[in-house]
Formats: structure tokens, sequence, C-alpha cells
């Protein structure tokens, strides 16, 4: 999926201060392809997603 590879992502995880990282960070609480993405991962994955961008 081309979550797994965005490269708003990637600049989030450099710096999520950044205004990229920011607007990745806004972007992904509704962004359908964000929760597919999620989905599809093992839950031990997605647990490990939702640690590291504090997700709900």
């Amino acid at each position: 999926m081309a979550c797994a590879n965005c490269k708003f992502r990637a600049q989030y995880d450099k710096n999520p201060k950044s205004l990229i990282g920011r607007f990745w960070r806004f972007h992904i609480n509704f962004c359908p392809g964000w929760r597919s993405y999620l989905k599809s991962l093992s839950e031990e994955e997605r647990i490990v997603i939702k640690e590291k961008y504090n997700l709900k």
C-alpha cells in the first residue's frame, strides 16, 4: 500500500513539527486509505502503529 511508503509519513517520522508532517498527521484522521492500510495489518503491527502515532 502507498501508506507504507508515503513520503509525507516519512517526513513526519523525521520531523513531526514540520508543515508536511503536521499535514500528514491531520490527514490520517479522516483518510479512507489510511484506514484500509491499518485494517490490512496484523493486530501486532496495528498496535505498534497506533502507539507510534498516538492513535485511538
